[in-house]
């Protein structure tokens, strides 16, 4: 599916984000329906360590909230999405540019809103994989998602109201 202006857009906003920014990677491509995010963390100085490798923190960082992030946009208003757990396994060191892929089913987000009209929350697991240009896994991220209906708000009183 081809980016939407808006996810064009939005993509480019990534770059201006200080905490995303700071990360050193590039978010290359944003679905329309935000199903599908694609984006790359080069070897540079903002990412290389001490030995000369991608930092880890790094690593992780490039790819934190883009779950999260295409959950909120898929499962819309009516949802609270929050991250509950995380890990990363090194795999190999990265020596160069690393890309990850994130994807998301319409059967996921159906297998959600079912089992949340008979729960109050559901915890969702999902895992990504950094790889390089021949597609040699050198990370993979697991990251666990809390996913919850919201709840209406209680309207609040009218405090101008005399009695």
């Amino acid at each position: 599916m081809p980016e939407s202006l808006r996810t064009r857009l939005e993509r480019l906003a990534f770059g201006l984000f200080p905490a995303y920014a700071g990360t050193g990677a590039r978010i290359r491509y944003i679905a329309a329906d935000w199903r599908e995010v694609r984006l790359e963390l080069p070897l540079g100085w903002r990412t290389r360590n001490y030995v000369g490798t991608i930092f880890g923190g790094s690593m992780y960082a490039a790819v934190d909230p883009i779950y999260m992030l295409m959950l909120i946009r898929n499962l819309g208003p009516d949802y609270v999405v929050w991250d509950k757990a995380a890990s990363i396994r090194f795999l190999k060191p990265g020596r160069g540019t690393l890309a990850a892929r994130f994807t998301l089913e319409e059967a996921e987000l159906d297998a959600i809103r079912a089992a949340l009209r008979t729960e109050r929350s559901v915890d969702r697991s999902y895992a990504v994989e950094l790889t390089d240009a021949t597609g040699t896994p050198h990370a993979r991220v697991e990251k666990l998602l809390y996913v919850r209906r919201r709840e209406p708000r209680a309207r609040s009183p009218d405090l101008r109201a005399s009695p």
